[in-house]
């Protein structure tokens, strides 16, 4: 196989709105093609195809896109820009307005967690997080 894998993301007749809003979010990403059934799109260079199946299946937090981040602002950009319409829930996760399930997680975090001495205040820390804090977890 010499082609990347892509997801497909099933929607309700609004893949179209959900790749535009996507590509509002994320830089350096376009919409590649479309047609009444299938978008296909790029975020950050990732090929991902947008399907209007209908109400038959739903997004569950079983599937979720992990969006890494360097700074603190990095993290508020895409907690509230992705979270818009959608809900927040605990340790970096949240869900979109079109119910896709996204994490936003400092990069730092695997670094915390690697210490053992460090991990379980880490651990404390971000459990009674809904948005991560960089801050607050390096200190911990």
């Amino acid at each position: 196989m010499i082609k990347p894998l892509y997801p497909c993301l099933w929607y309700n007749g609004n893949a179209k709105e959900a790749a535009d809003y996507y590509c509002s979010i994320f830089k350096s990403s376009k919409i590649t093609s479309e047609n009444p059934m299938v978008v296909t799109f790029e975020l950050n260079g990732f090929k991902f195809m947008g399907l209007n199946g209908g109400p038959h299946y739903q997004f569950s937090p079983a599937t979720s896109f992990v969006v890494e981040c360097d700074t603190q602002e990095e993290i508020d950009y895409y907690w509230e820009k992705l979270g818009e319409g959608g809900s927040y829930n605990q340790c970096g996760w949240l869900d979109d307005k079109f119910g896709m399930s996204w994490q936003v997680v400092p990069s730092v975090l695997s670094k915390l967690m690697s210490d053992p001495e460090k991990a379980p205040r880490v651990i404390e820390a971000f459990m009674q997080m809904s948005k991560f804090d960089i801050a607050a977890l390096e200190n911990a």
